[in-house]
């Protein structure tokens, strides 16, 4: 049987992704509320749309089948029926406490077709848009100077958090922080009712109800029996150990969690931004994440024996070693990212120098800014395809971050 979602590896050759163009969104965002929205600048729209249509075409150009999220939400909107449905959940989900506003923008929203909808929804709903009557409680509200009823959603150009393809299946996940927690209700909307995915046989292996915040940049799928997973300032390990319990114990073909504890902080907010695979026995590594005699917090989870959903755990503490245990070779190679330079390494990994995106085994899509960690891949025989980065990179996210890989071939 043939599945629309199909991963078992980081590096199998990728043809099918699934992006997001970024959208008014982005340029909805101001000084104030880049915070809130976890964005640390402003990219310019016209450019950033460049530079991504840039890297979709990079992604093409080598075969791979290329997906947008807007486009298969309006399409999954349409197919199920429930366009109402849908807009009152994303509304209920938007933190809306007048009433007023909440029918309002219901009203706005379900006026538009789908596809204008989708966008309206993802660029937010701005206070001037809607005709509220005048003097309502909203109006005296410490909210009223606030430019939005709904949010933008600038982060879902980074498609790889709110949900991970992993085996026929995937988690839809429950996001961190409430900027991006509506993110995920897009992906649950497109497996459950998209002609393409609904009704496919896939497995959900974490839904988006579920208590224990985890993201996709944190989910790497090392072979088709390791999943690598980060305890992160994004992915905690009670989600881990939920994960663990539905993946390992229903015939996944996955054997083994590698829990990787690394700094809670936004700089290394996803395991991806410290840690990505570029080939079978190669992987990129951001320095900072070793202490001070090279060592780490690794834990190795699997069931127990002759048990149902019991967990056995173990801990380790160097990366190096413990890839070669769990994934059956003789060696393996860490990569630093900036050559480990001290002045290098933390710059190009701020830009996402770790941050790639394996298209297939041995061959990478990189930022082209973060030129020393490409020549020093280069120099271990990766290929790297660099795509512009002016702009991306202000989101704080590379090429991983920008794709969710929807399948991929089998390693040989």
């Amino acid at each position: 049987m043939s599945y629309p979602i199909h991963v078992t590896s980081e590096i199998g050759k990728l043809e099918t992704v699934l992006l997001k163009r970024p959208g008014r969104e982005v340029e909805n965002l101001t000084p104030d509320i880049m915070d809130r929205l976890l964005f640390d600048d402003i990219p310019y729209l016209a450019n950033i749309q460049k530079e991504h249509d840039y890297f979709a075409d990079t992604l093409r150009k080598e075969g791979t089948e290329v997906l947008y999220l807007e486009k298969l939400s309006a399409e999954a909107i349409d197919a199920s029926g429930e366009k109402e449905a849908f807009v009152a959940q994303m509304l209920g989900e938007s933190q809306i406490e007048s009433s007023i506003v909440l029918e309002a923008s219901k009203e706005y929203l379900l006026g538009m077709e789908t596809q204008d909808m989708v966008d309206k929804i993802m660029a937010g709903i701005r206070t001037k848009e809607l005709d509220l009557p005048k003097k309502t409680l909203f109006d005296l509200s410490d909210e009223v100077d606030y430019p939005f009823f709904t949010d933008p959603m600038p982060n879902l150009y980074f498609t790889r958090d709110p949900a991970a393809s992993m085996g026929n299946g995937l988690t839809i996940n429950h996001m961190t922080f409430d900027a991006r927690k509506r993110e995920s209700l897009f992906m649950e909307t497109i497996i459950k009712h998209h002609p393409r995915f609904a009704d496919k046989g896939l497995s959900v292996w974490l839904d988006r109800n579920q208590p224990n915040h985890i993201e996709g940049g944190d989910e790497l799928i090392l072979s088709d029996e390791v999943v690598a997973i980060g305890i992160s300032q994004r992915t905690c390990a009670r989600a881990i150990k939920s994960l663990a319990r539905n993946l390992l114990s229903k015939n996944s073909g996955f054997k083994k969690i590698v829990a990787i504890k690394i700094p809670n902080n936004r700089a290394m907010m996803h395991l991806d931004t410290v840690f990505t695979m570029v080939d079978k026995d190669k992987f990129t590594i951001h320095p900072a994440i070793l202490d001070y005699n090279g060592k780490m917090d690794i834990f190795i989870v699997e069931l127990s024996t002759g048990a149902t959903d019991d967990l056995t755990i173990s801990h380790r503490d160097d990366l190096a070693s413990t890839l070669k245990e769990v994934l059956h070779l003789d060696d393996i190679l860490l990569i630093p990212t900036g050559k480990g330079d001290a002045i290098v390494a933390p710059r190009e990994q701020w830009n996402d120098g770790s941050n790639t995106l394996a298209i297939a085994p041995g061959v990478v899509v990189t930022y082209d800014r973060n030129y020393v960690s490409n020549e020093v891949l280069r120099s271990y025989g990766i290929r790297v395809l660099e795509v512009v980065s002016g702009e991306l990179s202000r989101g704080r996210g590379g090429p991983r971050c920008m794709s969710m890989p929807l399948v991929r071939q089998d390693l040989k």
